[in-house]
């Protein structure tokens, strides 16, 4: 793709968001949207596109998770959920279809009847620009009408912390600080915070997860965060368990591979309204390699940040179950973890 033409595309959508009326600025009035939709409990944004734009919703997760999931509040992004009948969804959905002229892509019409819809089709790929723009300028107006700062990321940082704390230690005593699990068996261990721990307790793996999963509510979402290899065969995996939860309990569903979703949804996560419901997956690296100049490895770096990270999440009181998978096949145990 020519970038010239990319660029020529996105100065489009400038000129046409310099209009003051909202009505004929396309920024500004699906920035309004998004605000509106917020306002009135719709703040779970349901990403769709055509086959064309698969990976356009990722960056859209990071620009809308990362601009306005602070201060207890966002929109959370959904990209690549399962797509169920319209029925199935709750009333704090929004959906948007992004596709290219003449792919195939999601049927909204379904959906226009219970909840809010936004489709946008472009002719060529290089119209994308215009699109890039648009979503930016919506961005910062729907910040503006939830009454928060959307050019700041308050929580990055606080997972960026601990991190440091973790590599710091391993670079003076050679090893993570010790961490004792509250249940363990076969290969398996579980984390969380003593008091969760103590809600969710059970005798197996398979009870604790589905006490876990038990303390969904209507209006929450539920997040699968996997420091794993982001292989196809993961995703599909997770994909078929993600499904078997909304099936199941009508929440919006999120999967992002870390440590990629910190600087994306891992904002609203922290920052955004305690009504995420967490899985983090961990899992011990067949393979590792050395940090040029130091003491720890790509894989130590990796865990401290999952570490990091879910600490953050425990001190936000956050519903969080972390998952560590001991055995260097990763394929195997994660096949064990979504049989339960």
């Amino acid at each position: 793709m020519e970038a010239e033409y990319f660029w020529k595309a996105a100065k489009k959508m400038v000129s046409a968001c310099r209009d003051g009326e909202a009505r004929s600025n396309p920024g500004a009035l699906l920035g309004l949207i998004l605000g509106a939709c917020h306002k009135h409990g719709r703040d779970k944004l349901t990403i769709f596109t055509s086959p064309a734009f698969r990976d356009v919703g990722a960056w859209l997760e990071q620009l809308i998770a990362e601009s306005t999931g602070k201060d207890n509040v966002a929109i959370i992004p959904v990209d690549r959920e399962p797509i169920l009948d319209a029925a199935s969804y709750g009333d704090d959905r929004i959906f948007v279809s992004l596709g290219l002229e003449g792919e195939r892509s999601v049927d909204l019409t379904q959906f226009s009847q219970r909840h809010p819809v936004i489709q946008i089709s472009v002719a060529e790929a290089t119209d994308l620009g215009q699109e890039f723009f648009r979503w930016e300028f919506a961005t910062a107006v729907a910040g503006a009408v939830m009454e928060i700062n959307p050019f700041n990321q308050p929580d990055v940082e606080a997972a960026k912390i601990e991190t440091r704390k973790l590599t710091d230690e391993f670079e003076e005593s050679g090893e993570l600080p010790e961490e004792k699990p509250f249940f363990s068996k076969d290969g398996i261990s579980l984390f969380s915070s003593p008091d969760y721990a103590a809600k969710i307790g059970g005798e197996s793996v398979v009870a604790i997860l589905k006490s876990h999963l038990s303390n969904i509510r209507e209006g929450d979402y539920f997040a699968m965060l996997a420091y794993l290899e982001m292989s196809e065969r993961n995703e599909r995996q997770l994909q078929s368990f993600r499904e078997k939860v909304v099936r199941k309990y009508g929440v919006a569903t999120c999967l992002g591979f870390g440590p990629r979703f910190l600087h994306s949804t891992g904002q609203a996560y922290k920052g955004g309204p305690n009504t995420g419901v967490f899985l983090q997956i961990t899992c011990d690296d067949a393979e590792d390699l050395p940090v040029p100049g130091q003491k720890y490895t790509f894989g130590v770096v990796k865990a401290a940040q999952a570490r990091g990270d879910f600490q953050v999440l425990l001190h936000r009181d956050r519903r969080a179950l972390r998952i560590h998978l001991s055995s260097i096949d990763k394929l195997e145990m994660l096949e064990r973890l979504i049989v339960i």
